[in-house]
């Protein structure tokens, strides 16, 4: 696995860094902007931090490390990746021709109402907390213990389906569904709070096939899963709280404009009657 991932993020990287060239070279930085390429940067790296590093091989005596990793990928890598445009600036890294075929495929039927229906707020919202709430029922996440394919199959839908959650909650398709983006935020919060409160009260171990891997960290497994269940419940949760707080703040700057673009006809038209009132 460690191979595959490894294999990935070189791949991802340096279709990215291709098209930021070619934008760059033909738009002079305006089709991408630095911060925006910091971001995708530091997401892959994040990336790497949870898959490849030594939290990798601990997530699998610890329950604990392996929420921290589950955390990482969903809360930390998503959106800083997101942030980063990847479709839009990797599409550039093909030829002039494979760009073309993609720009149809994406206009067809199929595949126009398949992401029209995921990138709806809400369906995105509760595809993400199915996933997230479905992989802690004990026997699939037990299953990912056991198996590697499962493992992969729980990091590929955790990853996939926060990636499409940021996507819509930063860059919804009307710029006056900011205020969904916060909903989906806030309540995201409070469902995940809740999971890691429930972990964090339980008497007994939901994963028995942890066995007695925190006692070489000086844990029990319920110990181990009350950490865990804090790391979902507190650092995560403000995470998201976090994020609410920042699209609020952007929600209510492009009120701010839009309302002073709308009052800004009105003063003009009030001053050119005074005028006239006064000429006459």
């Amino acid at each position: 696995m460690r191979e595959s991932v490894s294999a990935a993020l070189l791949v991802t990287m340096a279709a990215y860094m291709l098209g930021v060239r070619a934008l760059w070279t033909k738009q002079a930085q305006r089709g991408v902007r630095m911060w925006e390429v910091l971001s995708f940067v530091f997401g892959c790296g994040v990336m790497a931090i949870a898959l490849l590093s030594p939290l990798h091989e601990i997530s699998e005596q610890l329950f604990s490390a392996h929420m921290v990793q589950h955390e990482l990928l969903m809360v930390v890598a998503a959106p800083l990746l997101v942030l980063g445009r990847p479709g839009m600036i990797m599409l550039w890294s093909l030829p002039l021709a494979a760009r073309q075929s993609l720009g149809h495929l994406s206009k067809s039927t199929m595949v126009s109402g398949t992401w029209g229906f995921l990138s709806r707020p809400f369906d995105a919202w509760l595809l993400h907390a199915i996933v997230i709430w479905g992989w802690h029922v004990p026997v699939l996440f037990q299953s990912t213990l056991e198996s590697e394919r499962m493992h992969a199959l729980q990091h590929c839908s955790f990853i996939g389906s926060a990636l499409l959650f940021w996507w819509v909650v930063i860059y919804p398709h009307r710029r006056a569904a900011l205020g969904l983006s916060i909903v989906s935020l806030f309540t995201t919060a409070v469902h995940t709070a809740v999971l890691g409160a429930l972990m964090t009260f339980a008497r007994t171990p939901w994963y028995p096939n942890y066995g007695n891997g925190g006692a070489e960290w000086g844990m029990s497994p319920v110990q181990d899963q009350q950490l865990a269940g804090l790391v979902m419940w507190i650092p995560a949760s403000v995470a998201y709280l976090v994020a609410a707080l920042v699209i609020m703040r952007r929600w209510l700057r492009d009120s701010e404009s839009r309302v002073a673009y709308h009052e800004r006809p009105i003063t003009t038209a009030t001053r050119t009657l005074e005028c006239v009132d006064v000429t006459s």
